[in-house]
């Protein structure tokens, strides 16, 4: 049973691109570390793996390495995402879709066109968001040209 608990986050959320984004394949991987210390492993999910576009929908998975409280995680992205100059979400709308996370914990978060994000934690929705350009304003954190690691984000797109 410790052995069932222990895979199915993971195996929650690779189910759950699947469902949400059919022809889904992984694209790239990358871990995202903070002064040297890893805090998750990512996944990028693209329509048949193809390369990465802003035009298409994508799946966005992170598996969390370290415990870090729901206000934690709130702060840091909208910290991110003011720092890159991309604003129009609140702190409220983000609690209603971030909760504490433990090692081995995932967020996946899949855009429906531009304009709408969705958000599972261990394969059970948490949240929509919407608003227009919100899967640019909150991918971009990932994903956009000015992320906080380079090297990450080409990790992640795969190239």
């Amino acid at each position: 049973m410790l052995t069932v608990m222990l895979l199915a986050p993971g195996g929650l959320a690779a189910s759950t691109v699947a469902t949400q984004l059919p022809n889904a394949e992984l694209r790239g991987t990358a871990t995202f570390r903070y002064l040297g210390l890893p805090i998750y492993d990512a996944k990028l999910y693209t329509p048949g793996g193809a390369p990465f576009s802003w035009s298409e929908d994508f799946g966005l998975q992170l598996t969390y390495r370290r415990n870090i409280k729901q206000k934690a995680l709130v702060e840091s992205t909208l910290d991110e995402m003011t720092r890159q100059g991309n604003s129009g979400m609140t702190q409220a709308q983000l609690e209603s879709c971030f909760q504490t996370v433990g090692k081995g914990d995932s967020y996946l978060a899949v855009s429906e066109g531009p304009n709408k994000v969705g958000f599972w934690r261990n394969g059970r929705k948490t949240c929509t968001l919407s608003s227009p350009g919100v899967k640019k304003t909150f991918m971009s954190i990932f994903l956009g040209d000015n992320t906080r690691s380079a090297s990450f984000t080409r990790q992640l797109k795969g190239q």
